[in-house]
């Protein structure tokens, strides 16, 4: 009989969220669900909590303290503590009840919950990538210096990981990392005019929020795994590359120096490596059905066609530029495609705000503290406002 251990769910009304739920509802003689964060939505949130019972719920929108504990009341939980406000998913995160934080804030906001997991010594299953992209060398110390493990939920570095699992030094200094990108809605398509909202976030693989479809089909997303997977696994950008597999199978590989290729395969659905990082290193069944490659047929991969989809060549120039430039990407796109959603910019219009956001702002150094992170991602934030509204 294992031990239970407590998970904190934050992020809990998105896909992820719901999916790590579902791999609760399997093991639950493994695992119980602690605590639960959302953003604004309370219905779903309150659903949960009754179900599985927890001691604490947050949501990020101050305003909505009081709609939420009666609703809890209302619901028979007016025993369950109520927090609210941005800094409450950090607060879950660092519960000394809590032994994993299972983090899928999205944006720059899941900033202070990643280093507060890390800094209180969690086992931290990470789907928030822009902590890691804007958080860089300071996450990771905090990780080392916190003594959290640190388990990555996106699919493509959860493949990494495995791929790497058991390689020395020796056998990782000769090896290149191959991140895999589905190529999004629009893969092979020369003209992007005319693209609305409802086309970008339709994506044709993965169930997936409205920010992250899009980052999808501007490759956006696939820049900022790049970056992610330099600073998780310590490769520089030159020994990163992106292949476009439109089946979404092939989730990534590493490639050694003898020429040898590892890969991890499955189906597509997020509960592979949700139930890996839970469960690791033993292996779950996160309830993920079985990759039949004879059904399947045929694996394809392409590059990625760089000159229609520039971000990500800029997303990788931003990695190789140091400093607060990773920062200043992740601001630049939020703001752009929050934009596109809002329908005040068009979709090309994304690129050149982050490139000119980026230009605005070079030579902002490397900071030194969380406080200089939020610093540089306000200032990348008011130059990208000021290009949207001279193109809206």
């Amino acid at each position: 009989m294992h031990q239970k251990k407590k998970i904190a769910v934050l992020g809990a009304t998105g896909s992820i969220g719901r999916s790590t739920l579902d791999v609760v509802r399997l093991e639950r003689e493994r695992f119980e669900v602690h605590s639960l964060a959302g953003g604004s939505r309370i219905e779903p949130l309150v659903e949960a909590a009754r179900e599985f019972g927890v001691k604490r719920v947050a949501i990020a929108d101050a305003a909505k303290h009081d709609e939420l504990a009666r609703a809890l009341r209302e619901a028979g939980l007016g025993k369950t503590e109520v927090l609210a406000g941005e800094r409450a998913a950090a607060e879950l995160a660092a519960d000394p009840d809590a032994d994993m934080v299972l983090h899928a804030v999205v944006g720059a906001a899941g900033l202070r919950p990643a280093f507060a997991a890390a800094a209180a010594g969690k086992r931290l299953l990470l789907a928030n990538k822009e902590s890691v992209v804007c958080g860089g060398e300071l996450l990771m110390n905090a990780v080392k210096m916190g003594g959290a493990d640190l388990y990555p939920v996106d699919s493509e570095h959860s493949a990494i990981f495995q791929c790497l699992a058991g390689a020395g030094e020796e056998a990782r200094r000769g090896a290149r990392l191959i991140l895999t990108a589905s190529g999004g809605p629009f893969r092979g398509r020369r003209d992007l005019s005319g693209i609305t909202p409802a086309m970008a976030v339709k994506h044709p693989k993965w169930s997936m929020g409205r920010k992250i479809s899009v980052d999808s089909a501007t490759l956006m997303n696939k820049g900022l795994e790049v970056i992610e997977a330099s600073w998780l696994f310590g490769f520089p950008a030159d020994r990163i590359d992106v292949v476009v597999h439109p089946e979404s199978i092939v989730h990534s590989m590493v490639e050694y120096a003898d020429g040898s290729v590892i890969a991890q395969l499955a189906m597509p659905d997020m509960k592979t490596p949700i139930a890996l990082a839970m469960g690791w290193p033993e292996r779950i069944d996160g309830g993920t059905a079985k990759l039949s490659l004879a059904k399947i047929g045929s694996l394809t991969f392409e590059e990625p066609d760089r000159e229609v989809f520039p971000l990500l060549d800029i997303a990788c120039r931003a990695l190789r530029e140091g400093g607060a430039a990773t920062i200043v990407l992740n601001a630049a796109d939020e703001e752009a495609v929050a934009a596109f959603l809002d329908e005040r910019i068009g979709f090309t219009d994304i690129f050149r705000v982050v490139e000119e956001t980026l230009e605005d702002c070079a030579g902002l150094g490397a900071p030194r503290s969380l406080e200089e992170i939020f610093e540089a991602d306000r200032s990348a934030r008011r130059a990208a406002r000021l290009i949207i509204e001279r193109l809206a």
